[in-house]
């Protein structure tokens, strides 16, 4: 298990932090479907190289896009605080910003619809000919919140992480 993490102090009841934690892709699996960006191509992200660019994810967007059908780089409501590698499956968690977005923690509440794609710059393919395409390196630039039937990968997810003690506090704030 590869894992990175970046500590923010706890601020119990923080009104615009609402921590979430996802799947954001499998690792050594052909994608479901082609990314946006992939030409029609499904890929496949190797495990080396997301050991190589776990750092990379620390401090990344999270967005969303209007419809939860794809990726709006300019709709950023969150951050990425950390990211493990754990087996097949790349999760991450942070915090949203729930008071800026009220219309995200509405819609997460459906739990099991949601999953997450990520965002990428300096992508390597293996071989541009190839019907799935492999990346053998590259930089995370963020993550997108979406429909999981719309993700890349149908493996990915999403949920809001809370206690008991936070839901009470944001049915307080309704």
């Amino acid at each position: 298990m590869h894992a990175m993490a970046v500590e923010f102090p706890r601020v119990h009841g923080h009104p615009n932090r609402l921590p979430f934690e996802g799947v954001l892709t499998v690792v050594d699996v052909a994608s479901d479907r082609a990314p946006s960006g992939a030409r029609g191509h499904r890929v496949m992200l190797t495990r080396a190289a997301v050991e190589v660019a776990l750092p990379s994810l620390l401090g990344m967007a999270v967005d969303y896009k209007s419809g939860w059908d794809g990726h709006d780089a300019r709709q950023k409501c969150g951050i990425i605080t950390s990211a493990e590698l754990d087996g097949r499956h790349l999760k991450v968690a942070g915090s949203l910003f729930c008071r800026d977005y009220p219309e995200i923690e509405q819609r997460l509440g459906i739990e099991g619809s949601m999953g997450m794609s990520y965002e990428l710059a300096d992508a390597h393919v293996a071989d541009m000919r190839a019907t799935v395409w492999t990346l053998t390196r590259a930089t995370f630039t963020g993550a997108a919140i979406l429909l999981r039937e719309k993700a890349a990968y149908k493996g990915t997810s999403f949920r809001l992480k809370r206690t008991l003690a936070e839901m009470r506090l944001t049915a307080g704030r309704r």
